[in-house]
């Protein structure tokens, strides 16, 4: 039931942007077939604090972000491609570790053929791909109460490749739905990580990879509220036809960014995360901050 209605919650912020207004929209470009664009961010966050009464702990953290689009448009063929890349780091006075809060890349190629002329309806085959950039720890206390580290994950370890024919929805740039009943994912692992009689990441010990074959749906959903407030919504549902098809697997995220002037913006960043095969329970992360940007 908690899955079905954190399922529910998503699907009606979706739902909600639909009674707001609309980001303007640029004037589309009738002779290029193709178009890029791309933003760059910097996050960054420092707090001190002597003799505070009411408690705090020195820390000075940051994060940097790339966010890069190349689509393609022309003669019934649409083709957008995103490279999501972020990585962010946090360092308190208690803490003999530099910890993460942010790593990842990820790559979504999807591309349609549209069904008849005037159609939003597209057949469609889809990529997506998701790793991270540096290696991820377990941190706990030993005999002596001092902080201690083991290696958990690292690069391409995990790694998850999805992949599938579908039927695509677009209404624009700003607006698509995509539904894939027959996606392949593949998870890669470093076998090194695996221990006897448990699953890493649902690859069995000794293996280096898993196979799943399920259906995919995945949404874009990106508006207006007032003028320079935007909602980016991005949603991934799978299921599993082989193993326990009724785990939907989940990830959401949400990015709301507040615009001060061409380079500053107030930058709020919200991912939900649910996959059994990962970790059983719900993984949620937040980033907020002022954030230094700069578009190419």
């Amino acid at each position: 039931m908690r899955k079905i209605s954190i399922i529910l919650i998503v699907l009606l912020t979706f739902a909600s942007g639909y009674s707001q207004t609309e980001e303007a929209k640029p004037v589309s470009d009738t002779v290029k077939a193709w178009k890029a664009k791309g933003n760059f961010s910097a996050l960054f966050n420092q707090s001190t604090f002597d003799n505070w009464v009411a408690g705090g702990e020195n820390n000075i953290s940051g994060t940097m972000g790339l966010n890069y689009d190349v689509n393609y448009n022309k003669d019934g063929w649409n083709w957008d491609n995103k490279f999501i890349a972020s990585y962010g780091l946090v360092k308190t006075r208690t803490s003999s570790f530099a910890k993460k809060t942010d790593d990842r890349i990820e790559i979504n190629s999807l591309l349609g053929h549209r069904m008849k002329a005037g159609s939003r309806w597209y057949y469609s085959a889809f990529l997506n791909f998701k790793t991270q950039f540096t290696k991820g720890y377990v941190y706990s206390k030993d005999v002596n109460d001092a902080e201690i580290r083991t290696e958990y994950t690292n690069f391409f370890s995990p790694a998850y490749l999805l992949f599938g024919p579908g039927i695509l929805y677009k209404k624009d740039d700003n607006l698509k739905v995509n539904l894939s009943p027959a996606t392949s994912k593949i998870t890669f692992v470093d076998a090194n990580f695996t221990l006897p009689n448990e699953a890493y990441f649902g690859v069995e010990e000794g293996e280096s990879l898993r196979y799943e074959l399920g259906f995919n749906a995945s949404a874009y959903y990106k508006f207006g509220v007032v003028a320079n407030v935007s909602f980016e919504n991005i949603l991934n549902l799978y299921s599993n036809y082989l193993e326990d098809p009724q785990n939907v697997d989940i990830d959401y995220q949400l990015n709301i960014v507040m615009k001060i002037n061409k380079f500053m913006s107030t930058n709020l960043n919200f991912q939900m995360i649910y996959d059994d095969n990962a970790f059983r329970g719900l993984q949620l992360r937040q980033v907020f901050g002022v954030s230094v940007n700069y578009g190419f």
